[in-house]
């Protein structure tokens, strides 16, 4: 299939079928697919948690009030920000970039390199993903508004503007793995709908992670799986050439 047919494909199934059933290392295989999607400074302060064991299906669906999509699946994924995982995550770049100049940049030009990402991931990083009840996000802000005035700046630095910017990041993850289940025939449903200090308290994770989306995962049960034809706005509504 191209990648239309893929689109095409994904809907959100509400109802799983309950005699067709997917190998969990597809959904590994997937899951492996998404971890090439983009990601802001690549830092991928994101967890996927992938739920296999029938026994998760009772307590998980109460998390997710209910929602047909949950208790009708197969094999469910939590995808989960990890913005508390910011120093390792820095570090671990730092260390490939290292590597990769070394194997990749020409010799005269790699000193220079090394001091530009050491900066960056060093020093920049856990300046901008730290977070000390929001005193760090004010530092932030006011930094850049002084820098601001003198250039053009990113302003989005307050620690919720950082914590949407790991959020939509682990979202791309999210889109790119559904599409890769679209590609192998398997359907999902990505929910919002759930309460995520149960479902943090459930699979047992640190204070500083954040429930990005839960999918579900399985095959459509028939016609029933989807509620009707995709309702989208008018194209023109949305689109704006300039």
């Amino acid at each position: 299939m191209h990648l239309l047919k893929f689109l095409e494909h994904r809907r959100s199934v509400r109802i799983f079928s309950n005699t067709e059933s997917i190998d969990p290392d597809e959904i590994k295989d997937c899951l492996k697919q998404a971890t090439l999607a983009p990601t802001s400074s690549n830092m991928q302060l994101w967890q996927f948690i992938h739920l296999t064991d029938g026994l998760w299906r009772e307590k998980l669906t109460k998390a997710c009030l209910n929602q047909t999509a949950a208790s009708t699946a197969q094999q469910w994924v939590v995808f989960v920000t990890r913005q508390d995982l910011f120093r390792s995550r820095a570090r671990f770049i730092l260390d490939f970039e290292k590597d990769n100049i070394a194997r990749n940049s020409p010799k005269e030009k790699q000193k220079k390199r090394i001091a530009v990402r050491e900066v960056y991931y060093g020093k920049l990083m856990p300046f901008l993903y730290g977070r000390f009840f929001r005193l760090l996000g004010i530092i932030r802000k006011l930094t850049v508004n002084v820098m601001g005035i003198f250039r053009p700046v990113v302003r989005e630095v307050s620690e919720s503007q950082m914590r949407t910017v790991v959020h939509k990041s682990c979202a791309l993850a999210a889109q790119t793995f559904m599409l890769a289940m679209a590609e192998k025939g398997y359907d999902t449903c990505p929910m919002e709908g759930f309460d995520s200090k149960m479902v943090k308290k459930l699979l047992r994770l640190p204070r500083g992670a954040d429930i990005n989306m839960i999918i579900s995962c399985g095959i459509r049960e028939g016609n029933s799986g989807i509620w009707g034809d995709r309702c989208r706005v008018p194209f023109e509504t949305v689109y704006d050439r300039r």
